[in-house]
């Protein structure tokens, strides 16, 4: 499809037009909230701004250790790059009118980042699951972080049966 768009490693800065976040992490889950984010973002006419956290060591690095992993750390921002925009072009062929739309593949922890980049914004869309380990029996750790937690109102997408 080749559909041209804004691909940053910042978040949307604090001056971006008013807009809907959407939480990817190339999970099916993903797919399914960032469809729905396209929907809403067309609906209110408001810019879609499509965020992927990458979390290399939840727990830190030790002093130095950054810069012996900065190799990993890029080819782990480049896989996710590939990943989320495979998804992107995907759900976009299901819309003939998509809203504007920027990638944001940034470092961190996935609910800070979110929290982060969802404060100012109209909706923060997220699916149930994504690729993170133990899932909770009804939502993702994620995604309930963030609904207990956001600022502005969260949509939080299931996946179909």
């Amino acid at each position: 499809m080749g559909t041209m768009y804004l691909v940053s490693r910042e978040l949307p800065p604090p001056g971006a037009a008013l807009g809907v976040v959407v939480g990817v992490d190339g999970s099916d889950g993903a797919l399914w909230a960032l469809d729905r984010a396209v929907v809403e973002a067309a609906a209110h006419a408001l810019p879609l701004y499509v965020v992927a956290s990458v979390n290399p060591a939840p727990t830190g690095y030790t002093p130095g250790m950054v810069d012996l992993v900065q190799e990993s750390i890029e080819r782990l921002l480049a896989g996710m790059s590939e990943v989320v925009t495979r998804g992107i072009e995907s759900v976009l062929a299901r819309h003939p009118d998509p809203p504007r739309l920027s990638l944001h593949i940034v470092l961190g922890n996935p609910v800070e980042i979110l929290l982060q980049a969802s404060g100012p914004h109209h909706t923060l869309v997220v699916g149930t699951r994504g690729n993170g380990g133990f899932a909770r029996l009804l939502l993702g750790s994620v995604s309930t972080a963030l609904v207990h937690h956001s600022t502005c109102p969260v949509l939080v997408v299931p996946s179909p049966e």
